[in-house]
């Protein structure tokens, strides 16, 4: 059967075409998003059936982010090369095989090596519905469509640490690994149905700068295998920060000479993209520590179950969801900039709550700490992308939406990782054990706490960059130089 073209689709859906696109595009995000978040709840789990330690363990979710946020730079590449529907479909069916492999595994490497699968299916789906928001919609429906795509990225994290706990316990960690399958096969009907061959964003793409992603992911590794060494083996660990570090400016040099690069450098010339890069690199780090501290604290440190412990974080996913669209809403009118300064300042606070935990801490004050930290997440969601991109040369949009959504991974790669670090050098100086059952409780939740506090400091930072994401005072100006 001959599929329709892009002209004869346009013309039997009529103006809900584009709305149709999103959410086939928004179905296999969503399916990415709840194979990263879902993984969370097992992994005391997976501690104790593959013999690992915590250190092993945080690579299951450090591993995802590492692989997603280097596959991430190649989405704009793989547009104009492959199109849209190749593009889709080839990350969806990686993320399937990854999900169904990943469930039989019997051996750590490989189920690791599912993750990093997974991961890469997930960083070239992630930019792909912002990417069509900016060129699809106009900037006056641009936030509704935003909200749209919010509503439907915090569905899946909402329900996932709870779906995942009952999961756990009913049917062990692998089942949770199955969760993706019929969301991949609902995403594969839609493409058939909505997507045509030949998409628009195919273009002239010339060869994919290689050279740059190979310095990223040494940069990458460099600084979190860095970081991990930095208490164990510390001049181990120096010498890996500092090729971490050589690797970045080799990178940044090659990139301002390349014809085709994987970051347009001269996107920080506007200074709103500059501090909203800088935004999502720092929400980034605290967004997705949290998301793995919070888990591990809820089961390691509090004694809940798997299920209890997802259950803590589905009324703070239910009022996000409520939250997301209303926020995209006012996205339309309200300057960005504002939005997501005030989500950003809730979220401080809720992780400032976090940091006074204690085994006396009920299970609905934790609930409510949770939820003041979601309707934050709600408003800087659908804000930060538009307020970074507005302004931008529409021919950067792409290069744009995907550098975005690369800091804010790689800053999770890294948040991630430094949680595990911190947590366990507090642990060490509390003389706490997450393995050991006989191990002071109260010593292990003040482990946890001082961990939250990092996470608060990171978050109030990224405060600061939020406020100055504002655009420049006149309109149709020449973009503004940033410091």
């Amino acid at each position: 059967m001959q599929q329709p073209t892009l002209e004869q689709l346009r013309a039997r859906h009529g103006g809900r075409y584009k709305w149709l696109v999103l959410l086939t595009v928004l179905l296999g995000t969503m399916s990415s998003i709840l194979s990263s978040t879902i993984v969370n709840v097992a992994i005391p789990d997976l501690s104790h059936h593959f013999q690992i330690g915590q250190g092993s363990a945080q690579w299951v979710a450090a591993g995802f982010m590492l692989s997603m946020t280097l596959s991430m730079l190649t989405t704009p590449w793989l547009l104009l090369r492959f199109g849209l529907r190749r593009t889709y479909t080839g990350a969806i069916v990686l993320l399937l095989a990854g999900g169904v492999i990943g469930g039989f595994s019997f051996d750590f490497s490989l189920l690791l090596a599912m993750r990093v699968a997974q991961g890469l299916a997930a960083g070239v789906l992630q930019p792909i519905p912002n990417i069509v928001i900016l060129r699809a919609f106009d900037p006056g429906e641009q936030g509704r469509a935003m909200g749209l795509f919010g509503f439907g990225v915090v569905l899946a994290p909402a329900i996932g640490p709870s779906v995942g706990g009952f999961l756990v316990e009913l049917f062990g960690w692998r089942s949770i690994f199955f969760v993706v399958v019929p969301f991949c096969i609902a995403a594969l009907w839609l493409i058939r149905r909505f997507l045509p061959i030949n998409s628009s964003m195919l273009g002239d793409a010339k060869s994919l700068d290689w050279k740059g992603l190979l310095l990223v992911g040494i940069s990458t590794m460099g600084v979190l295998n860095g970081l991990a060494q930095l208490r164990s083996a510390p001049l181990q660990g120096v010498g890996l920060l500092a090729l971490g570090a050589v690797a970045l400016v080799a990178f940044l040099w090659l990139e301002r000479r390349s014809e085709q690069p994987l970051i347009h450098l001269g996107l920080f010339r506007y200074r709103q993209f500059t501090m909203g890069a800088l935004v999502a690199f720092i929400y980034g780090m605290g967004l997705f520590g949290s998301t793995y501290l919070l888990p591990v604290y809820m089961q390691m440190a509090l004694h809940y179950s798997p299920s209890h412990a997802g259950l803590v974080l589905l009324p703070a996913g239910i009022v996000l969801a409520v939250a997301i669209p209303l926020a995209g809403r006012l996205a339309d009118s309200i300057a960005p900039h504002l939005l997501v300064t005030f989500g950003l300042g809730l979220l401080t606070l809720s992780f400032g709550l976090m940091t006074s935990g204690s085994l006396t801490t009920t299970f609905l004050t934790l609930a409510v700490w949770a939820v003041i930290g979601r309707i934050g997440l709600g408003f800087v969601l659908p804000s930060l992308t538009l307020g970074s991109m507005r302004g931008i040369d529409s021919s950067l949009i792409a290069q744009g939406a995907s550098t975005i959504s690369f800091l804010r991974q790689m800053g999770g790669a890294i948040g991630v990782s430094v949680a595990g670090i911190v947590l366990e050098w507090r642990l060490g100086a509390h003389h706490a054990s997450l393995s050991e059952a006989g191990s002071d409780a109260a010593e292990r939740i003040h482990a946890f706490d001082e961990t939250f506090w990092l996470v608060t400091v990171i978050c109030a930072l990224a405060m600061v960059a939020a406020w100055r994401m504002r655009p420049a005072p006149a309109a149709g100006a020449a973009p503004q130089a940033s410091a």
